[in-house]
């Protein structure tokens, strides 16, 4: 079986490592809010470039404490893609703001600047960009808008950690960026985590206060705050992996650009490459108008194919109000007909990958 992620083969391959942090830290006995939390988000931060990191305990909260941490809530409204996991949007909800769902474009998938300018209102506080499948969106036209409109900027990195934009590591661009490192993600824990890292020293205070009932270093909230803490194992398995992940990060490219090299010339659409950024595919997506076939084909040889996203979030029923009137979606709706994800992770053999390159070619042949 030739799975679309393997976070058992991500395991594997660091298992002496991740089992001594493990027992390293079961045997010290401090397992919330310990040396290796704190380890980790130095360098974690490090890493990304920013001044500060707060560890939280899974991507959706760290764009929910990021954003409520900015004072956003009801009554204002938050501008996201539809294209994306349906976590960036819970988030928005759960502060009270209303989330304004835009397209995407049609060639690289991330969203698109000119459908952000048209949904700005006087209640616009905010925008979230996703960095989607393991590439930057267009961020140069996006700082603008966001500056000439002095909203705040939330970059969505869940797929992206060590993807670049201009030599700059996404997270490190706009306000704040929110990490998540569920499983299958390229820098994944073995269960929820989720990170924020911002150059704020406010925000960045403010969020780790706001990630444990509000507190203060005397325990006394100075805010209504929540629970949302990394734990020292997974922190400890983190730090393990993030050691490897510029690697792991350079075979997932060498394995794209095999599927690129392979693929050209058979009707599909792949998603290129933009201009002075770096792409660490977490999803290898392509365009194809038979994919249910294909989907089908693949599972009766053994082939896991995913799909991410086949349903946009502005036509799922919580959100069908989260659009502006005559704003238009179609790149999103197209996509999503359309968007296959090939397997793609590190540990991905050459002759597994040729065996989904080859049965790719013959499903066009047949």
């Amino acid at each position: 079986m030739i799975l679309c992620s393997n976070p058992k083969a991500q395991y594997l391959a660091h298992k002496d490592e991740i089992d001594s942090a493990i027992e390293a830290v079961l045997s010290k006995g401090q397992l919330i809010l310990g040396e290796n939390v704190h380890a980790f988000e130095k360098e974690f931060s490090e890493y990304i470039g920013s001044k500060y990191c707060v560890g939280v305990g899974n991507g959706t909260d760290a764009l929910f404490l990021a954003m409520h941490a900015m004072g956003l809530g009801p009554g204002d409204e938050v501008i996201a893609p539809s294209h994306t996991a349906t976590a960036t949007i819970a988030a928005i909800s759960m502060t009270g703001a209303t989330p304004i769902l835009v397209d995407v474009d049609s060639i690289y998938h991330t969203i698109d600047p000119f459908s952000i300018s048209k949904s700005i209102t006087p209640k616009t506080k905010a925008v979230i960009v996703v960095h989607m499948y393991g590439q930057a969106a267009d961020m140069d036209e996006i700082v603008s808008i966001v500056c000439q409109n002095n909203l705040r900027l939330i970059e969505d990195c869940a797929q992206a950690p060590g993807a670049t934009h201009k030599n700059r590591q996404v997270g490190n661009i706009g306000d704040v960026g929110c990490f998540s490192f569920y499983p299958t993600k390229n820098l994944g824990a073995l269960g929820d985590g989720g990170a924020i890292v911002t150059s704020n020293p406010s925000l960045a205070n403010k969020i780790s206060m706001l990630r444990e009932y509000g507190w203060d270093k005397k325990r006394i909230s100075q805010y209504s705050g929540f629970n949302s803490r990394l734990d020292e194992i997974q922190a400890a398995v983190l730090r393990v992996k993030l050691k490897y992940l510029e690697k792991d990060n350079a075979k997932r490219i060498a394995l794209a650009k095999k599927y690129g090299e392979e693929l050209n010339q058979l009707p599909l659409d792949l998603v290129p490459l933009r201009k002075q950024c770096k792409h660490i595919y977490h999803l290898y997506v392509i365009g194809i108008d038979q994919r249910n076939a294909l989907v089908t084909n693949f599972k009766s040889i053994g082939i896991i194919a995913g799909i991410h996203y086949p349903v946009p979030v502005h036509l799922m029923p919580a959100y069908k109000k989260s659009t502006k009137e005559g704003l238009s979606l179609d790149n999103t709706e197209n996509i999503s007909k359309r968007v296959l994800s090939l397997p793609i992770y590190p540990e991905l053999t050459e002759s597994d990958q040729s065996r989904v390159i080859n049965n790719l070619k013959k499903f066009f042949r047949s």
